[in-house]
């Protein structure tokens, strides 16, 4: 099996950074990367979580000399250990370059689905990774890369984290993926990643239609015009302008209770309602505004 026609690097010869835990995700992401001609710089984040986790910052030095590539170890520190999960994400953004590689599987990406589906995500949430080209692995099976690491003479750190069930995303791993496999009395990885292909082309239509609307800032647009608009134009547009953004780029869209809080703003039912982060809606002269 030639897992490199699957995957999705730039062209040979190009600098690439790679986020590097030892696991055998991103080790099978350094490999594939190193065979597509690639110069890497391998990051590596050590937490100082677990109690190993400084001896899986000396094993990837050893694999980066081994193969004879640059690599930089980022020391952070969490103050708390709770939403472990989104501040480790955070701290890894802020420190590893914008645009770093990642080993993110197909199985990830079906995971990542059914874990936004739970939250009550809309079609952004359904579709994630599909076009993520900081995710070359996407078209891959996490099974095949463990093997392929194996067969180049590796051996991957093992986190044992992965297996604690009081982080979602393993319960969803170990549990609901196989109890859905069962069910369905197939594998269901691909079903969920090609539901994400679907998905993610029909957003991509969704948003060339919707185009101009979405140029529009809050205040720029009549709030009896908009109350003209078909119920899912409308929703979609203010799911738009009223996202936050994280000083480390990452995009969340408002709530389903909020869009109802600012529906009920545009036609007339209240005159302001409150958001999240200390944001306030308001209509004036049938004008939106943002405070």
């Amino acid at each position: 099996m030639n897992l490199l026609e699957d995957c999705d690097f730039p062209a040979p010869g190009t600098h690439v950074d790679l986020a590097v835990s030892g696991g055998p995700d991103s080790l099978g992401l350094l490999v594939l990367a190193l065979e597509a001609r690639l110069r890497v710089t391998v990051h590596h984040v050590d937490h100082h979580v677990r109690p190993t986790s400084g001896e899986d910052a000396l094993y990837v030095r050893d694999v980066c000399r081994r193969f004879d590539v640059d690599c930089v170890v980022h020391d952070v520190r969490l103050e708390t250990r709770a939403n472990f999960e989104a501040l480790a994400r955070a701290q890894r953004r802020r420190v590893v370059p914008a645009g770093a590689l990642t080993g993110h599987t197909m199985d990830d990406l079906a995971e990542t689905v059914l874990l936004n589906m739970m939250r009550g995500a809309g079609l952004e949430g359904l579709s994630p990774m599909v076009d993520d080209t900081t995710k070359p692995l996407r078209r891959l099976r996490r099974r095949d890369v463990h093997a392929y690491v194996v067969a180049a003479g590796l051996d991957p750190r093992y986190d044992e984290t992965n297996d604690s069930v009081r982080f979602r995303r393993n319960r969803v791993r170990h549990e609901l993926l196989a109890l859905m496999n069962d069910v369905a009395q197939r594998d269901v990885v691909p079903v969920l990643a090609r539901q994400a292909q679907v998905l993610f082309e029909e957003r991509a239509w969704l948003d060339d239609l919707s185009r101009d609307d979405l140029a529009l800032e809050l205040g720029e647009v009549d709030c009896r015009q908009l109350r003209t608009w078909a119920p899912a134009r409308l929703t979609r547009w203010l799911r738009v302008r009223l996202s936050t953004r994280t000083e480390h780029a990452e995009t969340y869209p408002p709530s389903a209770s909020e869009v109802a809080r600012a529906l009920a703003v545009v036609r007339g039912e209240v005159v302001a309602c409150e958001l999240v982060g200390g944001r306030r809606l308001a209509r004036r002269g049938q004008r939106l505004t943002l405070e």
